[in-house]
């Protein structure tokens, strides 16, 4: 059995729960999402461990740069990650990884990234599993429209994480 390092992290946007092992982050998720249980059981699970509330430099250094990702002064965060899921859904955290600062991608156009155009669905699936909120920033993704669907915090606050990086829905996204 190996030891997940987690702690609690309240943000100005809600309260995150941080968890690190083998000096990699796992988990950045909101505390009090509808999935909690599922995310926590496929952690555990994958990495055959328990959670133990106690710091660790991944965590320190996570919670210095969401800080500074609140307070505008960080765009891009070099914290090491640890992925635990299926192939497909690390494939679509890895593209997560890839939109910029302040941009935003439809499910559908995520797909056709990911060479699957077919797999809205299954795209929007895996961005809703995502363990690793704000860093990898399913946020930035929305509708094919414009709209704000699902986000484990709360639609406002997709919003008002978007509002902070100064995306501007106009009535069309800009693409990246």
């Amino acid at each position: 059995m190996h030891q997940i390092n987690i702690q609690y992290f309240k943000t100005p946007y809600g309260e995150l729960i941080l968890g690190s092992v083998h000096d990699k982050l796992c988990l950045a998720d909101w505390r009090y999402r509808k999935k909690r249980e599922i995310i926590d059981k496929r952690i555990k699970t994958e990495l055959n461990g328990e959670y133990v509330e106690e710091d660790t430099d991944v965590i320190l250094k996570t919670v210095k740069q969401l800080n500074e990702y609140f307070s505008g002064k960080r765009k891009e965060f070099s914290i090491p990650l640890l992925f635990t899921g299926t192939d497909f859904q690390k494939k679509v955290w890895n593209e997560l990884l890839k939109i910029p600062y302040g941009k935003a991608i439809s499910y559908s156009e995520l797909s056709h990234k990911l060479n699957n155009e077919k797999a809205v669905r299954a795209v929007a699936s895996a961005n809703g599993a995502n363990a690793i909120s704000i860093i990898v920033p399913c946020h930035r993704v929305i509708g094919s429209h414009g709209e704000l669907t699902g986000y484990a915090g709360g639609l406002e606050t997709k919003k008002k994480l978007l509002n902070l990086e100064g995306y501007r829905d106009n009535g069309q996204f800009e693409l990246f």
